[in-house]
Order: structure tokens, then C-alpha cells, then sequence
């Protein structure tokens, strides 16, 4: 397969969300030698689209996420190819999370989903994540970002705790703080010593980019 071929491939199957095509591409692709950095870039272009058609309202919540695990898929495929922490495009990597006592998971998603199509390498722990494990996968990744969900106005206090947790191991002033969710205000964030929010996934991808001077 030539590489336009293997470009036009891997588009597909990012836009069809299609995580087995995507991980057997993958494979196949540095079976042929192609470099793994080359690899990982189409797979970014076809997430770029897939963040486009759903900001444009061509594509919805199922056609998002479906495209997001199929570059996960190959993610995992190319990673040990790729060596070293931040092997993203933009040399960042974002660890987001909703946090202990809250199972929400639509926004936090739709978040990670965005800032992979700005070249982030996205560290996702799910749900009901506890304020170490923000600061273990902190500490682990070297990450530049932190997205901290709380969709309840009882567990937002979490995101209090997380931001102390990572002043107290001095790692505050490596990595940008963004928080989110329905009761988040942006008194809140000044409150807790975070670095912004924002009304939407999009712009909380937007607010990342610019905090790190990407944008």
C-alpha cells in the first residue's frame, strides 16, 4: 500500500470510527517501515476532520467518540514505536478526568476528543477519579494540562483538592489547570487558584491551546 493509499485509509477509518481498521492499519503501516510520527499524523488529520463536521453539526455525539477511540486504537498500536512521554504533535500532554463521587462523562470526552484534534496526546481517566490519581498521572505523563470534570455541585470540591495536591508537590507552575462542568463559574475558578473554564468542549480545547501559547 502506498502512502497516499494508507493516508486515505486511515481517513476512513477515523471517520467511519472504525477502532479494528484503525489498529490494523496501524500495524500494517509500520510493518512497511513508514515512520511511526507519520502514522500517528494521519490519524490526527482524520480526528482534526471528525472535530470540524461535529463543530459544523454534520456529525454528533456517536460519530465524536467513535471516531476518538479509533485513534486510540492505533494509539496503542504506535506507541511503543514512538518512545519517550510526549510524542503528541504539539508536544503536550493533557490529562483530564471527572472526579471522585461523579460518574459524568459526555463533556469530559467530548473535551479529550478536541484536544487530540489539536495535536494533544490525551491521558483520559475516566470517571470517579480520585485527587491522587490527577496528581500520580501528572507526575507520570510530564503532563502541560489538567481538564478536571464535576458535573454536581457536591463533588466539585474535588476540584479544590486536586489543584492543593499539585501546589503541595510543587507542580502547579508546570501545568495549567482547566475545570469544568455544570456548577463550574469562573469565580469558582479564580476561588481554587485555577486557570480558567469555559461554556463548551470546544472552547475548553481553545482555552488549552491558548494557556500553552498554541493558539
Amino acid at each position: 500500500m502506498d502512502e497516499e493509499t494508507l493516508a486515505r485509509s486511515i481517513h476512513a477509518s477515523v471517520l467511519g470510527g472504525e477502532s479494528g481498521a484503525a489498529r490494523r492499519l496501524a500495524e500494517s503501516a509500520l510493518e512497511a517501515g513508514v515512520p511511526p510520527l507519520r502514522i500517528m499524523d494521519h490519524f490526527l488529520h482524520g480526528i482534526r476532520e471528525v472535530g470540524r463536521l461535529w463543530e459544523e453539526g454534520e456529525y454528533f455525539l456517536p460519530e465524536l467518540v467513535s471516531g476518538a477511540e479509533s485513534v486510540l486504537a492505533a494509539l496503542g498500536v504506535l506507541r511503543p514505536a514512538l518512545g519517550g512521554r510526549k510524542s503528541s504533535p504539539c508536544g503536550h500532554v493533557a490529562v483530564i478526568g471527572t472526579v471522585a463521587g461523579d460518574i459524568h462523562d459526555i463533556g469530559k470526552s467530548l473535551v479529550g476528543t478536541l484536544l487530540m484534534a489539536r495535536g494533544f496526546e490525551v491521558e483520559d481517566l475516566g470517571c470517579d477519579v480520585p485527587p491522587e490519581a490527577f496528581l500520580s498521572a501528572v507526575k507520570e505523563r510530564d503532563a502541560s494540562v489538567v481538564g478536571i470534570s464535576a458535573l454536581l455541585t457536591t463533588t466539585m470540591v474535588r476540584q479544590r483538592e486536586v489543584v492543593r495536591l499539585l501546589e503541595a508537590a510543587g507542580l502547579r507552575s508546570q501545568v495549567k489547570v482547566l475545570v469544568g462542568g455544570a456548577p463550574v463559574t469562573e469565580s469558582w475558578v479564580r476561588e481554587i487558584g485555577a486557570d480558567g473554564t469555559a461554556k463548551d468542549a470546544v472552547g475548553a480545547a481553545d482555552l488549552a491551546g491558548r494557556l500553552l501559547g498554541l493558539a
